[in-house]
């Protein structure tokens, strides 16, 4: 069961979110100051030209370098490995992975971590299709996608768990640590190749409904080319699982 001395990692892979950033830290920095549990954030910035670096480099200023890690990459290389390279800067022995763009909002960091506690969960997971969970912001053809790429994997896979394509989650750290390995997806597919492999390895998943709004600054990076990627992977997946 999680404790007060427990410790949380929150893993930022950003590109291209020098507007981002500021409020969102601000935003999680509020939501432990209310929980009262440590953390920090690891930013792992994958050589973004628009200023991301130099803007993580000022809120470490700000916050002071035990709350606010810069941990930059080169390049582009892929969500997964981010995950690896923020994985071992992280000295917490839980780990929440969000995205940058806010839309995942901090405030339900707390109801992560309670919904642990609750169940001793190895995985929490937002979703966005049970209870209070919804989403703002999106075209019709982004709903759509969503929907039918997480009907085709319920259907398929059988996963046990409501929003698979989502990436709003806690983890014990060992936990991702064994998933990541596991997992050979990249891009869109892989936050749901790593709920199916939790639950062929039979671990634990608990979930949290949430509401997902849409960017506010910066372009999607979700393309037709990640579309395909998902087919694939998923076809994959029901093959090996």
């Amino acid at each position: 069961m999680a404790e007060k001395g427990d410790k949380y990692s929150i893993l930022l892979p950003t590109y291209n979110e020098r507007e981002n950033l500021p409020l969102i830290v601000w935003l999680i920095v509020k939501a432990f100051s209310e929980c009262g549990y440590d953390y920090e954030i690891i930013i792992i910035d994958d050589g973004s030209p628009d200023g991301t670096q130099e803007a993580a480099k000022q809120l470490e200023n700000i916050y002071g370098s035990d709350i606010i890690r810069l941990r930059p990459r080169p390049s582009k290389l892929g969500l997964g490995t981010a995950y690896i390279h923020g994985m071992k800067h992280a000295t917490g022995n839980f780990v929440i992975i969000m995205d940058a763009d806010l839309s995942h909002h901090p405030k339900f960091i707390p109801e992560f971590i309670r919904k642990q506690k609750e169940g001793d969960y190895d995985v929490v997971s937002g979703t966005r299709y049970i209870g209070d969970g919804g989403v703002f912001g999106w075209d019709l053809r982004r709903k759509l996608i969503s929907r039918g790429a997480n009907y085709l994997t319920q259907v398929l896979l059988r996963p046990g768990a409501s929003d698979l394509t989502g990436s709003f989650r806690l983890y014990k750290k060992k936990v991702l640590e064994n998933l990541v390995d596991a997992c050979v997806s990249k891009g869109f597919i892989f936050q749901m190749e790593m709920i199916v492999r939790a639950r062929q390895f039979g671990h634990t998943i608990g979930e949290v409904p949430i509401t997902f709004v849409d960017r506010v600054y910066g372009e999607s990076k979700l393309g037709g080319s990640e579309v395909v990627s998902f087919a694939k992977g998923l076809l994959y997946l029901f093959a090996t699982t």
